[in-house]
């Protein structure tokens, strides 16, 4: 159900949505979960940010950016300063868009694994729909590695059965083999026709993504890989400050405590777990 200023929200009493939007609306609709807005705007930009979520998803597709370990990661030292854990911190002299749009223009120089991609596809889908100069005033000091997040990107992970285009879902590959842990699972974007992109894996179907883990499996294995009831996105409170806040006035003076676990291709949830246990 979608509510909007306190009212049910119905399809038939608008028309000027496209195709994709129409859709993802409809899906809404049709689930048991319940989305609130405070106003039309709030809605569509949600629906713009979803859209732009899986275009950046398909420009990653085509970038030429490489899966590899934290270990072997790279970037372009002109944008980002590569740090001894494996993840790019954003140069001071450099424009924080400048940065995440190099990742897609140079895509040979870089290399990270899946839950660092999700990130990138997260900033490069917010620049799109804020546009440069609110995203270089919100979005200062960037440092991509794994799940952890700029405080102006809040995420929201949780447990349902149904997800919708432009959500992030998790493929688990329990009895990944130990001589390739990196395939313990994958974390993909779900795109509109009902396909999913997963770095390093490509756009594929959710019977192809669990096909190419299973190969990754140790011998004796009796546990599939699966996708997960484990959904990402973007946290409504994101979503409305990303709309609501003046660029001029946006600053953060805080950052987030960074989990540098070494470990590839870990869902959200468990970056969260591994948070709290830091925090005690």
């Amino acid at each position: 159900m979608i509510q909007v200023a306190g009212r049910p929200f119905s399809l038939a009493s608008t028309t000027d949505f496209g195709r994709v939007e129409r859709a993802i609306l409809q899906q809404m609709l049709d689930s048991s979960e319940w989305f609130s807005y405070s106003s039309m705007n709030e809605l569509r930009f949600e629906l713009n940010v979803r859209i732009n979520i899986m275009e950046s998803a398909k420009e990653m597709n085509a970038s030429q950016v490489t899966f590899t370990i934290f270990e072997h990661a790279s970037c372009n030292p002109e944008y980002w300063t590569l740090t001894s854990t494996g993840g790019f911190l954003v140069r001071s002299d450099v424009r924080p868009s400048d940065a995440i749009l190099d990742i897609y223009r140079n895509g040979t120089l870089y290399g990270f694994e899946c839950a660092t991609a999700i990130i990138i596809i997260y900033y490069q889908a917010i620049l799109k729909s804020i546009g440069q100069l609110r995203f270089d005033s919100i979005f200062q000091h960037l440092y991509l590695y794994s799940w952890h997040t700029h405080p102006g990107l809040e995420l929201h992970t949780f447990h349902a059965d149904r997800f919708l285009p432009g959500d992030v879902v998790y493929f688990n590959n329990p009895d990944f083999h130990p001589d390739t842990p990196w395939f313990r699972g994958e974390n993909a974007v779900v795109l509109s026709d009902g396909t999913f992109f997963g770095h390093g894996f490509g756009i594929m179907t959710a019977e192809q993504m669990i096909q190419s883990l299973n190969s990754y499996r140790f011998p004796g294995s009796m546990q599939p890989a699966y996708l997960a009831n484990l959904i990402t996105r973007i946290s409504p409170l994101t979503i409305r400050n990303l709309l609501t806040l003046q660029s001029d006035r946006t600053t953060y003076h805080y950052s987030k405590a960074v989990i540098h676990h070494n470990l590839c291709s870990i869902s959200s949830m468990d970056y969260q777990y591994y948070l709290l246990s830091l925090n005690g």
